[in-house]
């Protein structure tokens, strides 16, 4: 691999650590909105690593797999959004 392929590699790890550490708050946060908004940022970092991967190995399929996984990522949060409003919470 290039210098600037490894780069977003290191870049890519470097935001699944970070991913990692969010898992945290999504397991443990005290309310329901906490772990919503981690669940949500854990997705949106994924996109992010897909991209990166996907770019560091040159594969342009991956972008399509990244838009896909922000796609459900959305319906997600939106879906998680209306079941807890309708449980009579306010997110």
């Amino acid at each position: 691999m290039s210098l600037p392929a490894d780069a977003l590699v290191v870049g890519a790890a470097l935001f699944v650590s970070l991913a990692v550490a969010m898992l945290g708050r999504a397991v443990e946060g005290p309310t329901i909105q906490d772990r919503a908004i981690a669940v949500n940022a854990v997705g949106t970092v994924t996109v992010v690593v897909i991209a990166l991967v996907g770019a560091a190995f040159d594969e342009p399929g991956f972008l399509d797999v990244a838009l896909t996984y922000a796609l459900l990522n959305f319906l997600l949060s939106v879906g998680l959004s209306k079941v807890v409003v309708e449980r009579g919470g306010v997110l």
